[in-house]
């Protein structure tokens, strides 16, 4: 338990995993418990989260759900958004799927990706103060690396290349920027319709073929 909220002059207990039910969901699992333990020296909140009753695990190589094979034997720990001046983990015991198109592969799990032990919503937060700081403060300040940094930025990049719309696109600015010693360029496109102004495209050097890259990038349709 951490505290009381006042709603209507009543005293209502708030658990942590109350809070995380709120703000932060899991489809298919349960946050059992929270409780308080030292990790790196520093003193830390950690959940455990244990599957919900008759759900299936899904294979991490087809994403379909799968008949339960076994649990791995050591329980991983997954790095969540900090509260209050505390790191916070979620713990939990993988399982392993029996996959009639991809075997024995471990389960995937819908707060991280692959091997990451960053939940993607504490990525997602860095990536946000990796805005406004600079990545060496932003590990500094939350008690990070700058490698989780970085990580988490270029995962946030490189779902926002997949997802993002190129549709249309009717005026575009290309620039160039200097960058390190000597002459160094890269070359910026930008799309600058009316309500709609953005950074498109980044290629090394300042040629042609640097150029040419986006409009391959775009696609014969688009481009023309």
């Amino acid at each position: 338990m951490l505290g009381e909220l006042n709603l209507n002059s009543k005293k209502v207990p708030v658990l942590i995993k109350t809070l995380l039910n709120c703000c932060h969901p899991l489809k298919c699992f349960v946050y059992e418990k929270a409780s308080r333990t030292l990790i790196k020296g520093k003193e830390a909140i950690v959940v455990k989260i244990v599957p919900r009753k008759n759900s299936k695990p899904i294979c991490s190589g087809c994403n379909k759900a799968r008949r339960c094979y076994d649990c791995t034997k050591s329980t991983r720990r997954f790095q969540f958004i900090p509260i209050w001046g505390f790191q916070v983990y979620f713990l939990y015991l993988m399982r392993r799927v029996n996959c009639s198109t991809c075997g024995i592969r471990v389960e995937s799990v819908p707060w991280a990706q692959g091997k990451n032990r960053l939940t993607q919503a504490y990525q997602c937060f860095l990536a946000q103060w990796a805005k406004r700081l600079s990545w060496k403060e932003t590990a500094e300040a939350f008690q990070t690396s700058w490698d989780n940094v970085f990580n988490s930025v270029k995962m946030v990049v490189k779902y926002g290349l997949k997802n993002r719309n190129l549709d249309d696109i009717t005026a575009i600015g290309v620039d160039e920027w200097q960058w390190g010693i000597g002459h160094k360029y890269v070359t910026l496109v930008y799309q600058i319709d009316e309500g709609r102004r953005r950074l498109l495209y980044i290629a090394r050097k300042r040629t042609v073929k640097s150029l040419l890259g986006f409009f391959l990038m775009l696609g014969n349709q688009r481009t023309e």
